[in-house]
């Protein structure tokens, strides 16, 4: 097939981009080159019209060419760009995590303000341990997490994943990270059966925290149904008996709902779906839909009061956090 000389320029200059988890020679060979996006549809640069079915990997939930989020951006544009997310605030990111605050359960009070999903597990990871330090157990630094999991793309996302394949790149990463088979009922890796399983898969967290000392294990992270496993929803009361473990053992309990949120499970957010609050929430994806990077962590009123007064603030910090 003949291409257009608009897109063998596009095809010839495409070489000075990597490209993410594709080869790049290979993707180049008959490339879609996304030029335009209505509603549900996107068109390449051919011309040629598409069904975004998979919301460009779970971000577009209000579709694309939304009037109402352009408008509103133009008008912040024209108004306030930018402001230092260090030493200001600014009245979109107040009001936001205000926002953010009353949607989500009660208990999650405390907003932090990022750009990716990556840099919210990330975050929520050095919450975790900098709470721990601040609180009297600067010991407790490790971190829990299942086989074939997807956590990001920063080397202590990364880490924490468990799909060796999309790690083997960058070995070797953050220590201080374990992980624990996956709630894979269809395939379960103990041999077991549902419900006479007694959930297993759960249970044998509260050993492996146990083997590792209590007092050395910070949080336990988890991304309530399984993306890149193949879709691995909880099995009955799974997510239950991981709370009253983390009660149990003194665990921060961390929910990835960097793809869950947003009314991915058929509630705003997994959370509610499942009926179990964290201790801290990561949300990204469609939490921005696609029109600007948006991601956040939302941690409990307990956790946020160990950064008042003299133990000091949260020092993890990105320069687009909270941008207006």
């Amino acid at each position: 097939m003949t291409e257009s000389p608009e897109k063998e320029a596009l095809i010839e200059d495409s070489k000075h981009l990597f490209i993410a988890r594709s080869r790049s020679e290979d993707l180049r060979r008959d490339p879609i080159i996304i030029q335009e996006g209505q509603g549900l549809t996107v068109t390449d640069v051919d011309g040629k019209e598409y069904i975004d079915s998979l919301s460009g990997i779970w971000v577009v939930n209000i579709g694309h060419g939304n009037r109402a989020v352009i408008d509103a951006m133009t008008k912040q544009l024209n108004q306030l760009a930018f402001s230092w997310p260090a030493g200001t605030l600014n009245e979109p990111a107040i009001r936001l995590a205000r926002l953010l605050s009353d949607i989500t359960p009660p208990e999650l009070t405390t907003v932090r303000l990022l750009n990716s999903g990556s840099e919210a597990t990330e975050a929520a990871l050095r919450l975790a341990r900098q709470y721990f330090l601040q609180t009297g157990h600067p010991r407790k630094v490790k971190t829990i997490s299942r086989h074939l999991s997807w956590h990001g793309s920063t080397m202590g996302a990364l880490s924490m994943g468990g799909t060796a394949a999309w790690k083997k790149s960058y070995a070797p990463l953050l220590g201080e990270c374990r992980h624990v088979p996956p709630p894979y009922c269809y395939r379960c890796p103990y041999g077991l059966t549902h419900p006479a399983c007694d959930l297993a898969c759960a249970r044998v967290i509260e050993r492996i925290i146990e083997w590792e000392d209590p007092e050395t294990v910070a949080a336990l992270f988890i991304d309530p149904v399984m993306v890149t496993g193949g879709i691995l929803a909880p099995p009955d009361h799974y997510l239950q008996v991981l709370r009253d473990i983390c009660d149990r053992t003194d665990v921060l309990l961390v929910f990835d709902e960097v793809i869950t949120g947003f009314g991915r499970t058929g509630r705003m957010f997994a959370m509610d779906t499942f009926g179990v609050t964290p201790d801290i929430v990561a949300l990204s994806k469609a939490m921005g839909g696609g029109y600007a990077p948006l991601a956040c962590i939302i941690a409990s009123e307990t956790i946020a009061e160990a950064f008042w007064g003299e133990a000091g603030g949260f020092t993890s910090g990105h320069t687009f956090g909270g941008n207006p």
